[in-house]
């Protein structure tokens, strides 16, 4: 009697692909790993238009393309590989647009930034009630919301970032849109697994590798080690414990987003270090 064990190709549900002469290899890596992929628009100028994100698409398909010709993935993987396409939310996108979006097919959700939250993020949302229009317009198509929970107030601990937002944000926002579907992406806290294991169906998140690998304590042993800054920034060891435990436990509303997102590394080197 033989048995099989049949691994199949996973998908990234949080993904930078980045842009210009990065954006072959990252995508090449990616595409080798990966079969479907959501693509973060936080690009400078970041895509917040449907014909934005349709040319944003084509140059990832090209760059596929070129790496394909230049061997470094398959025909396999090449042709494969999904990139599915986000919009960048501000405090003016128009209903119309998320209608338009919605219906070309390309776009599969919208992120959530709250202004100045993390890398490109100074053209994301001041005020959630400046997207009231956007978010009812994305509660009428379905298109999910995908959120970066973090409040940005200055008198906010960095580490409390992203307690406070499910407080201040998300919960008056889930009421106040209850058909919305929201992705609270990348969770790095007890409270985020929480929250979301106790939500309704139309809840889910977005965890990373890094995340449940690492505490913050990696940031510091041996000195000051900037690869392992991200944002959200890794939290103590009860909250990578918690995070394991939504990963692991069989709930069908946590899944993989690897939020990879690479920087040169003369940037992460540096006196004022990328996150990512």
């Amino acid at each position: 009697m033989t048995s099989t064990l049949t691994l199949r190709r996973p998908d990234d549900w949080h993904l930078h692909l980045r842009d210009g002469d990065a954006l072959r290899a990252v995508v090449a890596a990616s595409a080798r790993q990966f079969a479907r992929a959501i693509v973060m628009p936080n690009l400078k100028p970041p895509v917040t238009t449907p014909a934005a994100a349709r040319a944003y698409h084509g140059r990832i398909l090209q760059a596929l393309a070129q790496a394909r010709a230049a061997g470094e993935i398959d025909a396999l993987a090449a042709a494969e590989f999904q990139p599915l396409m986000t919009l960048y939310l501000t405090d003016n996108t128009p209903a119309a647009d998320i209608v338009q979006a919605h219906a070309e097919g390309l776009v599969k959700g919208v992120k959530l930034y709250p202004a100045g939250a993390t890398t490109n993020a100074d053209a994301g949302v001041t005020d959630i009630a400046r997207v009231r229009g956007a978010l009812e317009a994305m509660q009428r198509c379905g298109l999910p919301l995908l959120v970066h929970g973090e409040v940005t107030d200055a008198d906010i601990d960095l580490f409390d970032r992203e307690r406070v937002f499910i407080d201040r944000v998300l919960l008056p926002m889930r009421r106040d849109f209850p058909g919305l579907k929201v992705v609270f992406e990348h969770i790095t806290t007890r409270e985020a697994a929480q929250y979301v294991a106790q939500a309704d169906e139309l809840t889910a998140a977005t965890i990373t590798a890094h995340h449940l690998l690492y505490n913050r304590n990696a940031l510091f042993i041996g000195g000051v080690r900037p690869h392992w800054y991200c944002l959200p920034v890794l939290k103590r060891e009860q909250h990578r414990q918690a995070l394991m435990a939504a990963a692991t436990g069989g709930h069908p509303r946590f899944f993989l987003g690897t939020d990879s997102a690479p920087h040169a590394r003369h940037l992460k080197e540096h006196a004022c270090g990328c996150a990512g």
